[in-house]
């Protein structure tokens, strides 16, 4: 029996024509909706950053913590009463006000460490995100004089950290997740339809509405911290475009020859005696910051960002900035797809897999050994 077949679409439509519905997918306005409100995304990344600026800022307070009174407690230059002073000027608050007692900054110190810890490890991470950003907040508002920066762009990231789902990998939440829905499928089978079906289209629709905020939250919060770094990589540019240093090579030329950012003096001078390599290094910044925002949509990204490492890599030797260096190395790792960090996880697996050299496998009892031990692990 034959059956009748529609006729090929003609490809050649003139253009006012009606041709009908498109082919494949939807319309931007409509795909870019169905992106926003439905999956999120670079979740990887946000563990990343999640990972990255709670593991600096336990370092930080650190490092800091035989200076701690000097810098943030009541024994400070920049008193509590001072900082209060300026709270009401600029509209900033912070938790280390609250009381000019040791016993209490102690205590605060602490619990910042702890939340820092907790922050870095995923646990409970969207009530502990809103800690962490209370503690750099407060920490950043109580000495807003004493520290060199880097800390304003971890401020930052803490806040938009906040509203991203950077707990669902690399984390406890994330491991907690998965042993749940483990031991929830044996579970789940033998339930059956017992629950009535109007509970149960409840429960359906405030999931639904769940995961629909939260996706929008994570997105629009990967965006806005995407625009941060962009913005601030393209204004630092255009800044020293407008500079005649930067313009003729010498700047860093300057820089290697001030007191306050040389921490290794004879390797300032050391550097400062290659006048080519400092001009070259000068306008590639200035080239690379500038290209930042427009070659973030192609392979270009990946030498750009190459180049952007070595420069913090250098800001924080030769400058003696380490914060500002690693806040901005953590900030640039928002950019890398998550295909990126997956294909890190299976080379690290596919590397703990290999043979060990020199060991052989005893055969089965019974079963004679049909390859003869070698010498050198088999190639691959």
């Amino acid at each position: 029996m034959e059956t009748e077949q529609a006729p090929a679409p003609d490809r050649s439509i003139p253009g006012g024509a009606d041709a009908g519905p498109p082919r494949r997918g939807a319309p931007p306005s409509g795909a870019f909706l169905t992106v926003l409100t439905e999956q999120p995304v670079s979740l990887y990344a946000a563990a990343v950053l999640r990972i990255g600026y709670g593991l600096l800022y336990l370092a930080f307070l650190l490092r800091e913590f035989p200076h701690r009174d000097e810098i943030w407690g009541p024994g400070s230059p920049w008193t509590p009463k001072l900082a209060r002073q300026l709270f009401d000027q600029t509209g900033w608050a912070s938790i280390l006000t609250l009381s000019d007692s040791r016993p209490y900054f102690e205590t605060c110190y602490a619990l910042a460490l702890v939340t820092s810890a907790l922050f870095m490890l995923g646990w409970r991470t969207r009530a502990v995100s809103v800690l962490f950003a209370v503690v750099v907040a407060s920490f950043h508002a109580r000495a807003i004089f004493m520290t060199d920066g880097g800390d304003n762009l971890i401020l930052l990231m803490a806040l938009y950290l906040v509203f991203t789902a950077c707990g669902r990998r690399w984390s406890l939440d994330a491991r907690r997740t998965r042993r749940r829905a483990s031991a929830g499928k044996g579970e789940e089978k033998g339930k059956g339809n017992s629950a009535g079906s109007g509970a149960g289209e409840f429960r359906h629709q405030l999931g639904t509405s769940r995961r629909t905020l939260t996706a929008v939250l994570h997105n629009c919060g990967m965006f806005v911290i995407a625009a941060q770094v962009c913005f601030l990589y393209g204004s630092a540019g255009l800044y020293k475009v407008q500079g005649g240093s930067w313009g003729n090579g010498t700047a860093l030329h300057y820089v290697l020859n001030l007191d306050l950012f040389r921490p290794w003096p004879e390797l300032s001078l050391l550097a400062d005696e290659h006048d080519v390599l400092i001009a070259i290094a000068c306008y590639l910044t200035v080239l690379v910051q500038v290209a930042f925002p427009f070659v973030l949509f192609g392979r270009l990204k990946y030498p750009v960002l190459t180049v952007l490492l070595g420069m913090h890599l250098g800001i924080a030797v030769l400058m003696g900035l380490p914060l500002f260096s690693a806040a901005m190395i953590i900030a640039d790792a928002a950019f890398l797809p998550d295909r990126f960090y997956r294909s890190l996880g299976r080379l690290r697996r596919r590397t703990s897999k290999r043979p060990d050299t020199g060991k052989t496998v005893a055969p089965p009892r019974g079963e004679p050994a049909l390859v003869p031990s070698q010498s050198a692990p088999p190639s691959y």
